[in-house]
This record gives structure tokens, sequence and C-alpha cells, in this order.
């Protein structure tokens, strides 16, 4: 590969009226020079210098980008304009909604010039996308579309970049403030989805252009394994609403430029390439560095020596040697690490080591545990720790003689020297106080207020509980779970229930004294429950009577976790409250809080107050309880503002799990609640934990993400964490890595079992190291950089302004670009985007992330739900952050009965709907079901048991039993999305035409949002710019 910069005429010598420049702003994670600034803060790195990497674009306009649009009009070039406007303000023109007409058009015209659309309608139309070898010839020196395909290979194919790139001039259009004077545009292409071999279509030549508002001509052959009707293009929008800008929001609707959607780079064929060479087969883990398959193919793995994907996913399998080579190409080095994630029945449970009072052997300098990385020498008598080279003795218990080849003869008999994970049974040493802990204990929390007496909520948790506590988790080899239970029902004041299982009736005692709580009973409170069941069940039979005639609307909050936290402490067990809530608690005690949800904040410097905690009550409690095991998790019903970002800081601190049902309405929320509520009692967890992420020389660990307190810079507490929480962990170069060695990750979680033991889990990884910027950006995985990118970006949004952020998210995109395009591409025509292979969906994963309500603000989203969605992706492992930035939209329409399989997806743009068609649309936390206007009768009698669309009941959360086998393939499409995710997905039927639809399309993320946030095309233009921009 060519490894020289290769220059460009800057195609903007003079300057332009509408295009304002200001200096490079680059998101640099945790530059050493910015080391003062605040925790949690995305850091501005300094200019690119002269190892700026390049793109170059064709003389000609820019394609547009921020600057253009700024707040404020034209900038003069003196005046950097602000790269990301903020969104409209709430009081701003409401958008006018154009009527809903046929699939190929957007219905929601933007409201812009015509001009401007046009000239952005050419430069898109201009972009080829294609795919070059390092040794060919680039395609600006061979005619469009002859070029040879990437294909999807497994890790040790050389890849090839994603080139987007021009064809032929066409004539300028007219002159405005936005392309200059007279300035030409770029020209429609022949245009190819990468990736797909195949001869180049007879009809790919010069096309003239096409008139504004018209669609493109035929020279647009269609994408291979393309689902759904064939569709000309996308209509495009106008990139001025990036990511909002009131002045876009007036109008009238104007005629629109289509541009061919399946000529960009999309996820559905990656993800299907990835799946056809990668599905079904055996993925062993024997190879250092190599590279996974994506976290959305099913595949079968096998530990050989480097932990399952399913633990730990990088951001890149091969490191950079040296942190000069990590600044020059700004990809964050980081892990997302899930310790104890779900493994399939088809896959080998993690094996148990136990070396008795002997404990784990570890490396007596920097106390890794035992592993592969370990090189034993001089007979067996001692080992090299492959973390810190230091040479250790092997104890006497363990000694083993090598066979030849120098490796122990128990090699293969032992875990913890031929797999990646493992587990060892702990001794005392690393038990609190040096004795073995109590099993854990559950804490029934119940808000007995007025309105959840009232809507019935409480009988149903009441209810529910009876058949729950039946299904305790507990140790696989055990009869009975050995977790205790106790109940605490509060409104102002706090009830506490002694059933003991001598006792005829349950009984009450009152704390009133909130503001110091104290735990009136320790006998009877915490209970087994087999031995307790019938004074149990007497319990929750009388709660809803008891409570019946209270009018009490006031609730306390912090003191309740107080409550919980003493009985696990004087029980002197780890343990988990579950608590169920629903309003904002105002009554007089500690962590009492006011209304302050204020919508003049949203799109200031301020807005970042509303995702910090009211008080600092939560966070202090929040250290205790993970001090004491303590683990929370919140069930929310709130039907007006309750702060979630000061009620969500002690689940989220201590490992525990928030769930939101906003207006819980008894028919249409219960089922969703109850099957949150079943799934999370049964869940795999793991109590009272502490993590330890330990390197190879030459980095280390710099910065945690996720559902974690740190004390000390190394030590990550948890007070629980289970199968469905991720920390990110970033890495840091010290020193420079070696080739030969590469870059060692062990993760180490003590913890607490179900059953009260004291273990520890290990996940090692071995990844390679390299000093050519080629193999770093080979080695890349999207799916886990955008995880990191969200959760960098949600931890900065306490301290930093949303728009700083969001500018700071496009700088580094282009900059990890521009250094491929300059180090790492064959030299080619300037105007050409071109794109790694392992990133080609980068933009299109990035705008999503840009748009998402927490770093863009939309009048129909509360402060709650924006502080709601912050807490739950600080918490996600990759294959949950993919689905939430990226949903799954599939065609029902195209069911095939007979088959198990799922339909193919189609990618979230309107441009894909169709009115003769039916969609499922699912995220991880909604499911949309959208039925187009002349949805077929038959598919509509099979699925709801009415004859028409008229006829359809779109209030119903839960699809009716109509025993048909459309009705039965769509139920089973539905539990099998469902079954990986840890949130219950509640149904909303969505009828085209209809209001629901406005939210519905807030997840069609591909398109331009209805309040401010770029389509992809315009992204894709916006960040072509900046990357030319980085380059000149």
């Amino acid at each position: 590969m060519s490894q020289q910069g290769y220059v460009a005429t800057p195609p903007y010598s003079q300057s332009q009226p509408g295009i304002g420049f200001s200096p490079p702003h680059y998101g640099h994670y945790g530059d050493p020079s910015h080391a003062a600034s605040l925790p949690g803060m995305i850091k501005p790195a300094g200019p690119l210098g002269t190892t700026a990497p390049g793109v170059m674009l064709p003389p000609g306009p820019p394609p547009p980008g921020p600057h253009q649009f700024g707040q404020n009009g034209v900038h003069a070039s003196g005046h950097p304009p602000q790269r990301f406007p903020g969104p409209p303000p709430v009081n701003s023109v409401a958008p006018s909604y154009a009527p809903y007409e046929p699939s190929t058009q957007s219905s929601y015209s933007s409201l812009a010039s015509t001009s401007s659309i046009t000239q952005l309608g050419h430069q898109l139309s201009a972009m080829q996308v294609n795919s070059y070898g390092s040794g060919m010839a680039p395609p600006s020196q061979g005619p469009p579309g002859l070029l040879s395909a990437t294909s999807f290979q497994s890790p040790p194919q050389p890849q090839q970049p994603s080139v987007l790139q021009p064809g032929s001039q066409v004539l300028p259009p007219p002159t405005t403030t936005l392309n200059g004077p007279g300035a030409s545009p770029l020209s429609p292409p022949a245009l190819r989805q990468d990736g797909l071999p195949g001869p180049a279509p007879v009809n790919a030549q010069y096309q003239p252009p096409p008139l504004p508002g018209q669609t493109l001509g035929t020279g647009y052959p269609p994408q291979q394994a393309n689902y759904g009707p064939q569709v000309v293009g996308t209509q495009l929008s106008y990139p001025g609403g990036f990511p909002g800008d009131p002045a876009q929001m007036a109008g009238p609707p104007q005629p629109q430029k289509k541009v061919d959607l399946d000529s960009v780079p999309g996820p559905i064929q990656v993800i299907e390439n990835d799946r056809a060479t990668r599905g079904g087969q055996v993925y062993a883990t024997n190879t250092r560095g190599q590279i996974p398959p994506l976290v959305t193919t099913d595949c079968v793995i096998q530990d050989q020596g480097n932990a399952s994907p399913r633990y730990i996913r990088c951001t890149t399998y091969c490191f950079p040697c040296t942190s000069d080579m990590a600044k020059q190409a700004q990809i964050p080095l980081a892990a997302v690490i899930k310790p104890f994630a779900t493994i399939p029945s088809n896959e080998t449970p993690l094996y148990l080591v136990n070396h008795g009072e002997n404990g784990p052997v570890r490396c007596n300098r920097c106390k890794a545990y035992m592993c592969p990385f370990m090189q034993f020498i001089e007979g067996g008598r001692r080992y090299q720790c492959g973390f810190c080279n230091c040479v250790n003795d092997v104890p006497p218990f363990y000694f083993q003689h090598l066979d030849h080849m120098g490796r122990r003869l128990d090699h293969y008999e032992k875990p913890e020297l031929s797999l990646g994970s493992y587990e060892y049974v702990a001794t005392l040493d690393y038990c609190r106080n040096n004795k073995p802990p109590n099993p854990p204990a559950f804490i029934f929390m119940i808000d007995v207020s007025y309105s959840n007496i009232k809507n019935g909520l409480v009988k149903l948790i009441c209810e529910e509980l009876k058949t729950m506590l039946e299904k305790l988790p507990k140790e696989e080899q055990e009869e009975t779970s050995a977790i205790r239970v106790g109940f605490i029902t509060y409104n102002k004041v706090l009830h506490f229930f002694n059933v003991k299982s001598n006792l005829a009736q349950p009984q009450m005692m009152v704390v009133t004294d909130v503001g110091e709580v104290f735990v009136p009973l320790l006998d009877g409170f915490l209970v087994n429950c087999q031995e307790s069941q019938s004074v149990i069940h007497n319990l929750l039979d009388q709660i809803p009577e008891m409570f019946a005639d209270s009018n009490e609307n006031e609730t306390v909050f912090a003191p309740i976790i107080q409550a919980g936290m003493e009985a696990l402490k004087a029980a002197d067990c780890p343990g988990k409250l579950f608590i169920f809530h629903s309003s904002l608690p105002t009554a007089e005690a500690p962590g009492k809080l006011k209304n302050r949800d204020d919508k003049k904040l949203v799109n200031t410097d301020k807005e970042k107050i509303l995702f910090q905690p009211q008080t600092n009550v939560y966070e202090s409690l929040a250290k205790d309880c993970v001090a004491h095991g303590c683990s929370v998790t919140l069930f929310l019903f709130p039907s007006q503002y309750v702060d979630v970002a000061s009620l969500g800081l002690v689940p989220q601190l201590t490992g525990g799990t928030l769930y939101k049902y906003n207006n819980f309405q008894m028919h249409l929320d219960s089922q969703q609640f109850l099957n949150d509520l079943r799934n999370d009692i049964e869940k795999k967890i793991g109590f009272d934990a502490i993590m330890r992420v330990r390197t190879s020389t030459g980095f280390r660990a710099t910065d945690f993400f996720g559902g974690v307190f740190m004390n000390n810079t190394t030590d990550v507490e948890m007070a629980a964490i289970d199968c469905d929480k991720a920390v990110t962990v970033e890495f840091k170069h010290d020193d420079k890595l070696s080739e030969d060695s590469g870059a060692l990750i062990q993760c180490a979680v003590l913890y607490t079992t179900i059953g009260g033991q004291r273990r520890l889990r290990i996940h090692n990884l071995g990844l390679n190291c390299s000093s050519q910027l080629a193999d770093l950006y080979k080695s890349c995985e999207t799916d886990a950089l955008i995880n990191f990118f969200a959760k960098s970006a949600f931890k900065a949004v306490l301290h930093q302004p949303l728009k700083v952020i969001r500018e700071i998210l496009v700088n580094q995109t282009a900059h990890m670009l521009a250094c491929y395009r300059k180090n790492c591409a064959s030299p080619s025509a300037a105007s050409q985007l071109i794109l790694p292979d392992s990133m080609k969906v980068l933009p299109v994963y990035m705008n999503c992330l840009l748009k998402n309500c927490v770093l863009l603000s939309r009048p129909e989203i509360s402060t709650d739900e924006r502080a709601y969605q912050r807490q739950l992706v600080l918490t996600m492992g990759v294959a949950d952050s993919q689905l939430f930035f990226y949903p799954q939209l599939l065609p029902i329409h195209t069911l095939d009965v007979k088959s198990t399989m799922l339909p193919a997806a189609v990618r979230c743009s309107e441009s894909r709907l169709s009115e003769e068609g039916i969609f499922l649309l699912a995220n991880g936390l909604n499911m949309f079901l959208w039925l187009g206007v002349s949805s077929p009768p038959e598919l509509i009698q099979g699925i709801f048991n009415v004859p028409s669309f008229t006829h359809i009941n779109a209030d119903m959360t839960v699809l009716p039993e109509v025993g048909s086998p459309y009705s039965q393939q769509l139920r089973m499409i539905m539990s099998v999305i469902q079954q990986k995710r840890p949130y219950s997905m509640k149904l909303t039927i969505v009828k085209q035409r209809e209001q629901p639809e406005m939210v519905f399309r807030q997840f069609l993320v591909e398109d331009k949002g209805l309040y401010g946030g770029s389509s992809y095309m315009d992204f894709l233009c916006c960040v072509h710019k900046e990357i030319c921009q980085l380059l000149n």
C-alpha cells in the first residue's frame, strides 16, 4: 500500500460567500496536555500539523458542511462559525407536514430553497461507491464502474477501501450564497454498492443533469440483495438543519432531487456479507489479534486461549506500536468488557479451578493471574509473566515437567493454561474481613402512594411476587435458592414487615423518622422463601387492602435506599433492592427534589445541568451502597417529571438497572413490566464485585465507562454486575509496544455468587501491535467504536455543551478517515471519499449517535427520557448499542410462512417503506409494527383477525393470538428479536398517515430528522468536507 502523503491543490483558493473556515478542532480522548480538564470530558486536541492525513475534493463547491449553515447565515472567513448549530428552540415555527406520498418520495419534504438542494443533489450524485485494491489503478484513471469489488472476508484477506468518486462534470447551478458564483457541481456517476462483484452495468454512462425535483435516470442498477420494492433513491434533504437550525423550519415544501441510497455503504449489506462468510461456523480464539465475526452474526465460539468476543470486544484488534501513531490516527484504543455475558447452550460454560487453600497462582510483581500468556522456563520450575516480564518461582504444589516444546505436560488439563476465560475459587484472603460471605438477599420496596393503589399497580406487583419468589436464581447444583427476601412499603413513612415462618400473621412496624432511618427488626425481616411461604403470601394479599383508603400522595426516596442498605449491613450480606416508585420525592426528607424541568435551558450551554443530579445526596448514598454490596434496581412509573437524572444515579453507580414505564396503564403496559421484572429477578448476577484490568507493558487502562464506581484509578467497584452490563475501558500508551509480544489484556472480577461463594472470573485477550497504520485500520470493529464514542460522549454531557460534543464527534470521524486517506489508500482523485473497509459504516452509525435525543433535543422528547436513554447506553454491550443506534427494520409482508428464517432486514429509511407493505422495527427499547394504507387484506386478517386496514385497533400493545400461519410466524419473529435483549420492548401499532407515525419516523435513522439532525447523505457530505479541510 502506498504510504506516502498525497497533496492536492486546494479546491477553494478563493473565498466564497457562505463558506466560513474555522481552525480544525479534534476530539482527542485524553491528550496528556489536557490532563487537568474535568473528569469525563471529551478533550479537543491540537491541530493536525504536518502529518495531516489527506482526502481530497474536486474543483468546484465543497460538499456542504456545518460551516455553511451557521445560525447567523453567511460568515466572513475571519470569524469561524459554529460547527454544529443547535436544534431549533422549542417555540420556533412548527414544521408543516406534507401529506404522505408513495414510498419513493419523503413525506416530510425538507423546507429549503431549490437551488441549494439542487447543488447538494449534484454533489451527492457525484459520489461513486467503488473499491480498489492497493495494487490497482485508482478509479480516477479508468472508466467508472469497471473496478473490482471488495469482498467481506475473514481477517487474513487484505482489505480494500470503499471509494466515493465523481463522474463527468455538469452545468453549474444558479449562483447562490451557498455555492458561490457559477461554481460547478459534481455529476451523476455510475453507482455501485461496494462489496458486490459483477460486471459494470451497460447503462452506466454519462447522463444529462436532472432538473430540480426530477428523479435520476435509469443508470442505477438495482443493489444486489436489495429487499423490498426497488426505489430509485431517497429524497435528499437540505443539510442546513445540521443538526437543526430554526432558519430552515419555515417556508413551503419544495420539489427535491433524489439520490440513490444504494450508492453509499449501508449496515444491512455489511451485516449480510459477514453472515454469509462467517455465520453458523465455529470461531476458534487460538490466534492473537484476530477479528471476530460481527455481533449480528450467529456462530459458535470455541475458547482456545483468548476470551470469547461475547466477553470482550475491542475497537481495534491491532494496537499501534507508539503513542505518536495513536495520536496520528485518533482511533480510540478501547475494550468493551461484559464479564458475565450469557453463553448459548451449545458453548462450553466456564471451568472452575480450585487450588484449595493455596489459592490462584499469581505474578509476584504485577499480581496478574496464571493464564496462557505465562511462559514456563528452567524445566518448569519458574515462569516468566507475560504482562510485566518478571520471572517467578512455580509454587511446589503447582510444579509440572515440560515437554520437548517447552510446554507443561498438563497444559490441556488446566483451564488457566489453555483457555482465555475461566474462574477460580477465591480463598479467605479475597473475602471481606477474611471470612466467607453470606448468601445475598433481595428486598422488595413498594411505593403505596394514592396513585399506585388507584391504578392497580400495587396489587399487580403483589400478585406477581407470589409466583416470582418461587423462581429465585440458585446455584446449578442446588435444589433451592439461598437468597433471603424482605419487604418494605412506603409513602411519606416506611413500613417494615416481619414475615418470620412461625408467625400466623405478618407484623408491620412503621418508621416515621425518615431523616435518620433505622431498621426496627433484624430477626424475621430477611427470611427464606420456602420456610416463610405462607406468611409471605398472606402479606402480599394484605398489602393492597391495607393501603386501599390511603390518600397520601407525597413520597420519599433516599430514605428507602438507606433503609435497604442498613438492613443488608445488619444482616452482613450483599444484596439487591427492587424499588417500585412513581413520583417526584417531594416529602420532607433527605433527597427531597423539586421540579426543575426547564425547557429554556435546552440548546444553551447550561443544558448539561438537566443531566446532573439536583443534590449530592444520591451520589454519597450510592458510594455507601457500593461499600456494603447493596445494588439498587428501580422500576419507575412516572406520569410527569420525576427527575430521572437524580433518581437514576444510585441504580447506575451500584450496578443496578433502571426501568421506566411512562403513564403506566394496566391493560396496556402490565405485560412489558412483568416481563422486565421476571427477567431481572432470574438473570445471572454477581454481587459485591471488584474488577481490575491489567495490561502488558507499554500501555495501560486510563478511563472506564459504565455503571461503575471508582475510589481509585484502578479498581472498578460494583455492588453487583449482571449478564447485560458492560464496562468500556480506554487504553493509552505509556511506552512503545512491540510487534513480537503484542498487547495483552487481563480482566479479573472478584465477586460473590448467588449461593454465597467468593470467586474470581478471569478473561484474557491478546492483541497484535503494528508500526503500519494500514494494519490498525484493517483490524477495527465499527460496532465497538460506536459503543465507545457513545459512552464517552454521554459521560461528557455532564460537563460540556452538547454542541461542542457533537463537533468533536464529527471532527474525530473526519480525522480518522482523513488519516486513512492520506497514509493507507492509493493516490486518487481529490474528490473521492475513501472509507476503510472495516469502517465503511462508521459515518452512518456516527450520524445516528449525533441525532440521538441525548445529544440533540427534540420537542416531543422529555428531559427524563433523555436522562433515561443516557443512563441505559452507559452500561450497554456492543450488540445492544448496535441495535439501539441502528434499529432493525424487517419487511413482514415478504414473510415465507414455511420458513423459520427471519425476513432479510432493509435500511432504516422511508424510501424502503411501501404502501402495500407491513414493517417491523425494533431498537431494543421499542418495537413498532408499521402498516401501509394498502396492506394486503389477507395479511391483516391473518395477523389481526379483522377484515381491513381501517378495522385495526392501533391501541393494542400485544398481538392477538389468531392461530393463522402469518400470526404465528410474526409472533415467533418478535420473540426471537426480544429474547436476546435486556429490556422488554413494548409494541406500538403504527398506521400510515396517522399521528403516531411521527414517533416511528424518528427511528428511520438514515433520513433527515423532523427537528434537525442530518440525513446520512448530508452527513457524508459534511464529513467529506471536513476531511478536505484537514488536508488543505
